[in-house]
């Protein structure tokens, strides 16, 4: 793998693509600066080489121009105190402000560009615009894995101008080493844990994960399809009607490969989808009409623990319901801390993917207390499923 560490920067002008997509509020606060910190190893080796950093990345989905609510020139002074330097900024990604701000960036300087996002060209992988960028550097480092499962012009377009002068960043290196863990070195027993609303974003995931795991734990909305699909009552819960039949098919996939399919055999059920709610514990495949689950209830979290507590390798993708209010939190809570367990007293390798579960472990303060949070959701999950990286493979090739 060609990282950062092979390369000496010494009077190079390095072109970085992080993922500074972060969340901000209504004030332009960041609300989580995980992303940014992540890049910051990377940064800093750079600049101790006596090298020039220049930044790109998106914010947001801008659309078809500039937005001042998805400018990165919010970011600026949270960045500048994270070096403790002040950093550069240049109000377009290309053009001739970036190119001034670039030619004159000198050994231990910062330059930030405005979003990427602000040109159309750099989703449609645009090969004049990623040239563009590239002329801004010497050298090209992707450290970006939040979007590396995207074709865009800035995350492997743009590798096609530096032949030689490619590398990954710390994170992207650290991104794959983990997942490649979870891909070929799993330590049995292996359980993936898989949440969230839907089954149709899962489907991939889960038929790769069925040649490698030996149990699958499924809570979250998706939970209420198969209990549908297996003739339970649902009441208002998430239903993915379409995708009932294929519930069936991949529990007689996962029997047939001798692989422990796990559901809720309990739910924790509302009259409304609010914080407030009333709110009770029935069987799964019992809700009532007018009401709807919304977490995994204790039976199950019982159920699930036991299993998880005695795996030695975990992946963890998807909430096991509406962890985001604080009434409809527990479920998703015990199996962030049957996780932590598992890690801590088991020594078991715990991958948390990305997206919900990497905000369910950071609201519960368990980040450090796991062996790996991924940055990037979508990402990782693709590469799970056995698909290619368009930004892995722009600096592999």
């Amino acid at each position: 793998m060609k990282t950062v560490d092979q390369c000496d920067f010494k009077d190079k002008k390095a072109l970085i693509r992080v993922d500074f997509n972060v969340p901000l509020d209504k004030d332009f606060n960041i609300t989580d600066d995980k992303r940014m910190r992540a890049a910051l190893p990377t940064i800093t080796k750079i600049l101790n080489d006596g090298g020039s950093v220049i930044l790109m990345s998106h914010l947001g989905r801008p659309k078809g121009g500039p937005e001042d609510k998805y400018s990165l020139k919010h970011i600026l002074g949270d960045l500048s105190r994270m070096l403790d330097l002040e950093v550069k900024f240049a109000d377009d990604c290309i053009g001739a402000n970036a190119a001034e701000k670039a030619k004159n960036l000198e050994p231990g300087q910062v330059l930030l560009l405005e979003n990427l996002r602000f040109y159309k060209e750099e989703e449609k992988g645009d090969k004049d615009f990623a040239e563009k960028l590239a002329k801004l550097g010497d050298v090209y480092v992707n450290d970006a894995f939040g979007t590396a499962h995207r074709a865009h012009a800035s995350t492997s377009i743009i590798a096609e101008f530096f032949p030689t002068e490619k590398y990954f960043g710390y994170l992207m290196a650290e991104e794959l080493k983990n997942a490649e863990k979870i891909n070929r070195n799993a330590d049995k027993p292996f359980t993936a844990i898989m949440g969230g609303a839907k089954v149709s974003d899962k489907i991939l995931l889960i038929e790769s994960l069925l040649d490698k795991v030996d149990n699958l734990i499924i809570g979250g909305g998706m939970a209420y399809t198969f209990a549908k699909a297996q003739g339970g009552e649902i009441g208002t819960s998430l239903l993915e009607a379409d995708r009932m039949e294929l519930c069936l098919e991949l529990l007689e996939k996962a029997k047939a490969k001798g692989v422990n399919i796990l559901l809720p055999v309990d739910t924790v059920i509302a009259d409304k989808f609010d914080n407030d709610a009333q709110k009770k514990n029935v069987d799964s495949g019992e809700i009532p009409a007018d009401w709807m689950g919304l977490d995994i209830g204790p039976k199950s979290v019982e159920l699930f623990a036991d299993v998880i507590k005695k795996s030695k390798t975990l992946l963890w993708n998807g909430p096991m319901g509406v962890f985001e209010m604080a009434n409809f939190e527990q479920g998703t809570r015990a199996i962030a801390e049957a996780v932590v367990v598992a890690t801590k007293e088991n020594g078991a390798f715990s991958l948390i993917g990305g997206g919900d579960s990497a905000a369910a472990i950071a609201k519960f303060g368990l980040e450090d207390e796991v062996s790996y949070v991924s940055t990037g959701g979508g990402a990782l999950l693709e590469y799970m499923e056995g698909k290619e990286l368009p930004g892995v493979k722009a600096i592999n090739d």
